[in-house]
């Protein structure tokens, strides 16, 4: 499989005129960007890998991805974007994640143009909800959309492998990235930060931040030992996890009542 999807990458750039340009792709250290950034590499691509944090992202992941790309022999920029997740963020409802992929974008758009690069790569694949979406506004193949808001071009060359072949496409690959045991919102093994799970309803505060990075990093600490994805949402403290075991609810009951003051978290089993 590899194989097969090095050559199609090879012919497509080979056909778009993407072997002559600079590329950076979007790497969040994630399953779906690791295997672009590798199949690009593989593919003889001219590519960088750009990554942005704040001070409640994951340090190992983080950690990790660094890892990874200069094992891989590429360029890898790390942005913190701290500042403007605040701005964009605190007031505002919820999901964070909104919020935080408008300021993920914009900064992409400007590194890229102030630093040579001519076209963004991202890793959404076909399970990935795109209608809609601003990459939806394409002509033609849709694994590279000119998108004049943005004055980038972006390149997914996953967007028509399913969530499945490209979960097997990492595993040829010998993509194994650092998993924090998150419960995510998605059942596809969706990691990403804490501040997904401030409540939706409630004002992002900066409170609110650090308590979702405290109360989840502890709380990953018995589920990566225990193998069991949980999460908790704050300040509702509601505890979501996979199949979890009693054990496993013991030690995050716990670590819960630990922040909480000595109540009960609710919870709920998927």
């Amino acid at each position: 499989m590899i194989e097969r999807a090095v050559r199609e990458i090879r012919d497509f750039a080979e056909e778009t005129g993407l072997t002559e340009k600079r590329i950076l792709v979007l790497f969040s250290g994630g399953k779906d960007s690791s295997l672009v950034l590798y199949l690009l590499k593989q593919a003889g691509l001219d590519v960088s890998a750009l990554t942005f944090f704040h001070r409640w992202s994951w340090k190992e992941t983080l950690n990790w991805a660094m890892k990874f790309t200069k094992g891989l022999g590429v360029g890898h920029y790390l942005v913190d974007i701290t500042d403007g997740l605040l701005r964009e963020a605190v007031g505002r409802k919820g999901p964070v994640c909104i919020h935080c992929k408008k300021v993920m974008l914009w900064n992409a758009k400007w590194f890229a143009l102030n630093n040579g690069f001519e076209v963004l790569a991202k890793g959404d694949n076909a399970n990935d909800k795109i209608i809609g979406a601003l990459l939806d506004q394409c002509d033609g193949d849709i694994r590279l959309c000119g998108i004049p808001r943005i004055g980038v071009p972006f390149f997914r060359p996953l967007i028509k492998y399913t969530a499945e072949e490209v979960e097997a496409l990492a595993e040829e690959a010998g993509i194994r990235p650092y998993r924090m045991y998150e419960h995510a919102r998605r059942r596809q093994w969706r990691e990403g930060c804490p501040l997904q799970y401030i409540d939706k309803e409630e004002t992002i505060r900066p409170e609110l931040m650090d308590l979702a990075y405290r109360v989840n990093y502890e709380v990953s600490k018995i589920s990566r030992r225990r193998r069991v994805r949980v999460s908790v949402r704050v300040p509702s403290f509601e505890v979501m996890a996979w199949n979890p075991d009693e054990e496993t609810l013991r030690g995050i009951g716990e670590v819960v009542r630990r922040f909480k003051g000595g109540s009960d978290a609710s919870a709920r089993k998927a």
